[in-house]
C-alpha cells in the first residue's frame, strides 16, 4: 500500500481441496480454473492488487506446480519499486524436515520473510473463495480500532455455519468469543437464524503476531489460525480483536444488482457450481465485467469465440471458442473449446481445451481441461457413465482430466 504504511500480503494457497476431487487431482485448490479466464486464487490476487497492496508472498504445498506455472506466466509485477513482488514460497523446512502443518504453522515456518521486509501490518488472507473486497478500507478500519487483530466477518445462515469459525462481537465490534466450526453455531443477537463467521482474512500487528505464533509453536498446539490462533488472543484480553463486517465494504463499480458483500468459499463442488450460475443472467449476483475493479489473470492470445451455428442461451463463452450446430443453455465455457454438431450442454461448465464430440450430451456437468467427450457421450448425473475418472455429488456429475486429444 503505497505511501508511508508498509503493509505485506501473506495469501495461504496450500489448500490440498479434497471436497473439490477430481478437479483437485492435479492440482491445489486455489488453481482450480473459474469462470472460464480464471483461477480461484485470482480473486484474493487481484483483491490485494486493486487495493494497492503489492508486496505479497504466495505460500504454497499440496500440488503446487500447476499454481506455480499459472502465477509465473500470468502475475508478473513489473515495476521499478523494490517493494512491488508477488513471491511464491514453497515450504522451506527451515525449522524442521516439515511440510507446513497448518495456516498458521505456513507463516511461523517464513517468519524470516516478516523480518526482512519489516511491515507496519500483515494481511493473511486465504486464497479459495471468490469476491470483491477493497482491503484498503479493512485496513482503516483497524488502524482506527487500534486492533492487534482484525477479522473478516459476515453473517451466515446458522445451519452453514458449522465449517466456519463463529464469533460473538459488542456492538463495538470486539470480538468477545470464538468457536470453530461448532456443531451448534450461536446466532447473532440481532439477527435471528444468522452466525457470525469468518471469512478467513486476517490483518495482524506484526508483532501480536510474532508472540503468539511463538507462544503456540513452543506449547506444541495446533498451529492454526482459526482452531488456535484467534481465539487465544480472544481469550488474552491484554489484546484487542476486532470483527470487520464485510458488508460494510464498498468496491467501486458494483452495479445495483449485484449481491451485496458476495462472498463464496466454493470448497465444494455443489458450491463450485452455483457460484458459476450467478455469474449468468441479465443481471448476475455477481458480475465479471467491473472495469473499475478487474479480476486480473493471465492473458490468453486467442480471436473472439465464434458461433457458426446454433442455440446460445444465457452463457458465457471463452475466447478462441468455435460452437458449430450445438445448444448451450445457462453455461460457462471456457477457452479453445470446440463443441460439435448435435452437441448439448445445459447448467454445465466446460473449462479449456475441450472437445465435446457430435451428438454428446452434457447436463449439470463440471469438465475439466483438456477433456474430449465423444461423440453421443453423456455426462449426466442421473444417466450411467462408464467414466473412471468422475464422481457425482447431489445430482452434478465433474469429470477429471481424462480421453485428452489436442484441438
Amino acid at each position: 500500500m503505497r505511501g508511508n504504511l508498509r503493509v505485506l500480503g501473506l495469501v495461504m494457497a496450500g489448500g490440498e481441496g479434497s471436497r473439490l476431487a477430481p478437479l483437485t487431482a492435479e492440482r491445489s485448490k486455489p488453481a482450480v480454473p473459474f469462470g472460464g479466464s480464471y483461477r480461484i486464487v485470482d480473486f484474493v490476487l487481484s483483491n490485494l492488487l486493486n487495493s494497492g497492496i503489492y508486496s505479497t508472498f504466495v505460500l504454497v504445498q499440496y500440488r503446487s506446480q500447476s499454481l506455480i506455472h499459472h502465477l509465473r506466466e500470468g502475475w508478473r509485477l513489473s515495476t521499478p519499486h523494490p517493494d512491488d513482488f508477488l513471491t511464491i514460497v514453497p515450504p522451506q523446512m527451515r525449522l524442521g524436515k516439515e511440510w507446513y502443518q497448518g495456516t498458521a504453522d505456513a507463516v511461523y515456518q517464513n517468519f524470516n520473510l516478516i523480518y526482512d521486509f519489516r511491515p507496519d501490518l500483515i494481511a493473511v488472507f486465504g486464497a479459495d473463495h471468490i469476491y470483491r473486497m477493497d482491503i484498503g478500507h479493512m485496513v482503516r478500519f483497524h488502524r482506527k480500532k487500534e486492533a492487534d487483530l482484525s477479522v473478516a466477518m459476515l453473517p451466515v445462515p446458522s445451519v452453514e455455519a458449522t465449517g466456519f469459525g463463529v464469533a460473538e462481537a459488542t456492538p463495538d465490534d470486539r470480538i468477545v468469543s470464538w468457536l470453530e466450526k461448532p456443531d451448534d453455531p450461536p446466532e447473532m443477537p440481532d439477527r435471528a437464524g444468522y452466525s457470525y463467521a469468518s471469512m478467513g482474512n486476517y490483518i495482524f500487528e506484526p508483532r501480536a503476531l510474532i508472540n503468539v505464533l511463538r507462544e503456540v509453536a513452543e506449547e506444541g498446539l495446533e498451529p492454526d489460525f482459526g482452531t488456535t490462533i484467534v481465539p487465544r488472543m480472544v481469550d488474552d484480553h491484554d489484546y484487542g480483536v476486532y470483527a470487520y463486517d464485510f458488508h460494510r465494504n464498498r468496491v467501486p463499480g458494483i452495479k445495483p444488482h449485484e449481491e451485496l458483500g458476495y462472498w463464496r468459499d466454493v470448497g465444494t463442488l455443489p458450491a463450485y457450481w452455483s457460484a458459476h450460475m450467478d455469474l449468468l443472467g441479465k443481471q448476475p449476483r455477481f458480475d465479471l465485467n467491473n472495469r473499475m475493479w478487474p479480476i486480473h489473470s493471465q492473458s490468453y492470445q486467442r480471436g473472439s469465440p465464434r458461433v457458426l451455428s446454433g442455440r446460445i442461451e444465457d452463457s458465457s463463452l471463452g475466447v478462441g471458442t468455435v460452437v458449430d450446430e450445438a445448444t448451450i443453455v445457462r453455461s460457462v465455457i471456457g477457452r479453445d473449446v470446440w463443441v460439435e454438431k448435435g452437441a448439448e450442454i445445459v447448467d454445465s461448465i466446460v473449462m479449456d481445451h475441450c472437445r465435446i464430440g457430435p451428438g454428446a450430451r452434457i447436463r449439470r456437468g463440471i469438465v475439466d481441461r483438456y477433456n474430449y467427450i465423444q461423440a453421443g457421450e453423456v455426462v449426466a448425473a442421473d444417466e450411467p457413465t462408464d467414466r473412471a475418472d468422475s464422481r457425482v455429488v447431489d445430482d452434478l456429475i465433474a469429470v477429471a482430466r481424462g480421453r485428452t486429444r489436442p484441438i
